[in-house]
């Protein structure tokens, strides 16, 4: 199983860089971040530079969306990052959270993102796409590899990311829920008549290493209020039975009074006391090196292939570093 780390791009940007750097030494795969650019800094724009300061690491968008660029634009960015350093870019995307709801605009369609995730993967591919009647092609770019993982919670977004996904990106880490959505991504992969075999599975959530266990639910409460706003769509669209989605995703979420985009991924914010401890526990990795070793061999042999840390609390250094002396190590093989 690979390891992935996600960061904020909070300025300033340097110390990303440094973070990344760090991280590629620990032993991480992908170096991913959030992209909201509002909120925080362009992440194009630092990858340039972990690419030239690093020299194995992948990084991409947890996740872009199809709203606040415009498609080929993003395709052709990705591809430039290609060319430049060597076929290390992934993107990650979804139908659009903190980056659009803080223009005043909302999650894109399914049909949206299904026809945005083609054309980015066609062009940063280096193949022809057909779009608005124009046909298309980075003749630059032949060269160029680019996988698009989506990020998806709901039953209409799971299938649809087993139809069209190289990648899929659960952002929690519960067994249970995990194998109930990793199942309905093969599943529609199967139907649609891929490799469900050929999909790969990421799954990204908070993790925290240290003994004080009511200190770090606090650190990272925030994520089960991240969370809620996915379900909450879902929960709008298809009534509290969530159309199947598991239940203890639609339960939590009755509490929930709203959100502050302001504080969205920050450490001890004031709008997500509804997450109740159980959540916490249950979507993010706590405690010694021992229950992370645990929770990360559930998810291994459930098929994921990737874990990525969220990294948004007062711990980033020590977490980052205890990965990779303690965890990464008993997964190499």
């Amino acid at each position: 199983m690979d390891f992935g780390v996600v960061f904020q791009c909070d300025p300033p940007a340097r110390d990303l860089v440094t973070l990344a750097q760090r991280a590629e030494r620990a032993g991480f795969s992908h170096v991913w971040t959030f992209d909201s650019h509002v909120l925080w800094q362009e992440p194009f724009v630092i990858y340039s530079q972990i690419l030239a300061t690093t020299e194995k690491v992948v990084v991409g968008p947890m996740v872009t969306n199809p709203s606040t660029r415009d498609w080929t634009v993003t395709a052709s960015t990705f591809a430039t990052l290609n060319e430049l350093y060597g076929n290390r870019t992934v993107c990650g995307i979804g139908r659009g959270d903190s980056a659009v709801r803080v223009l005043g605009s909302r999650p894109t369609t399914l049909a949206e993102l299904r026809e945005c995730v083609e054309v980015i993967r066609e062009l940063g591919n280096g193949r022809a796409v057909r779009l608005r009647d124009r046909d298309l092609q980075f003749l630059w770019a032949a060269e160029s590899r680019l996988e698009v993982w989506v990020a998806a919670y709901g039953p209409k977004a799971l299938a649809l990311t087993g139809e069209v996904g190289d990648g899929y990106i659960l952002q929690l880490a519960d067994p249970d829920i995990a194998a109930w959505m990793i199942g309905a991504v093969r599943a529609a992969a199967e139907k649609a008549g891929r490799d469900p075999a050929a999909i790969k599975f990421c799954v990204a959530a908070p993790a925290y290493v240290g003994d004080d266990l009511a200190h770090q639910r606090e650190q990272t409460r925030w994520f089960g209020g991240m969370v809620g706003n996915h379900v909450a769509d879902i929960v709008a669209r298809y009534g509290n039975a969530g159309g199947g989605v598991p239940q203890v995703l639609t339960d939590y979420i009755a509490g929930r009074r709203g959100y502050d985009y302001a504080e969205h991924g920050r450490a001890g914010n004031t709008h997500t006391d509804f997450v109740p401890d159980e959540i916490v526990d249950r979507f993010c990795l706590l405690g010694p090196v021992e229950e992370h070793l645990k929770r990360l061999n559930e998810l291994k042999d459930l098929g994921v292939d990737q874990f990525a840390l969220y990294l948004q609390h007062d711990a980033k250094e020590s977490t980052l570093d205890a990965y990779g002396a303690q965890v990464l190590p008993a997964f190499s093989a």
